[in-house]
């Protein structure tokens, strides 16, 4: 009797270490992660590729745009089947869209393309059998249309805008806009459509100005790429 007993525990064993070790190497639900994922990097690239970057020029949100809506795809695709309640997974994505960008300066517009990019990527990952693949086609495409339309359509021209210090504080005076716009507009070779003056600092006689451009309105290549912050 005790040599059964201990070779019953010791089956048991073995079978519990081996229940451990074992996973399932393939399932179904691959060909839908690879769908999906094809579905979702497509969506991505409209907007990012061939809508937004034309018209900013910043690779460093391409870049980030392209990540953070392939790990949230990612993430939310492994949530799903862990069975885990949506709310608390959204909940934990917007901390973690939040939290890089808390001690940098983000534009309201890259805001916006961010939210949009977790947002797609959440639709995508999480789309049941209750949502038709039509109903899925029918989301991204109203998204990528109304950016689209937003962009290229409504608002024809882009204004952007950036931050100098200027030194020349004998024209930042009301009266002397014009002749301060013109020196501007020398210095950085852009046609400037308006200025605000910032910050002034008179015992190191600088000014922080922030100027308003159009971006049809001047050729710029790379210009925006490193202009983030200039001393004239």
């Amino acid at each position: 009797m005790p040599m059964l007993l201990s070779l019953f525990l010791s089956l048991k064993m073995k079978a519990e270490s081996a229940s451990l070790l074992e996973f399932q190497w393939f399932n179904e639900d691959f060909y839908s992660l690879i769908f999906r994922l094809a579905v979702n990097l497509t969506a991505m690239t409209i907007l990012i590729r061939l809508l937004y970057y034309p018209k900013t020029k910043r690779k460093d949100y391409l870049f980030t745009y392209y990540l953070i809506g392939t790990i949230t795809f990612l993430i939310c695709f492994g949530l799903k089947k862990l069975d885990i309640d949506t709310g608390m997974g959204l909940g934990l994505f917007a901390i973690f869209g939040i939290l890089r960008y808390r001690t940098d300066a983000i534009e309201i517009k890259e805001m916006t393309y961010l939210f949009m990019i977790i947002g797609i990527s959440v639709i995508n990952s999480l789309a049941s059998n209750k949502i038709s693949i039509a109903e899925m086609a029918l989301m991204n495409f109203t998204l990528i249309a109304i950016t689209f339309g937003l962009e290229y359509l409504w608002l024809l021209k882009h204004e952007t805008r950036k931050t100098v210090v200027y030194e020349r504080i004998d024209l930042i005076t009301p009266d002397k806009y014009e002749e301060m716009k013109a020196d501007l507009e020398k210095r950085i070779g852009l046609k400037i459509n308006r200025f605000e003056v910032g910050k002034i600092d008179f015992l190191r006689d600088i000014a922080q100005v922030m100027i308003f451009y159009y971006d049809s309105d001047q050729k710029l290549s790379d210009y925006n790429d490193h202009m983030d912050s200039n001393s004239i």
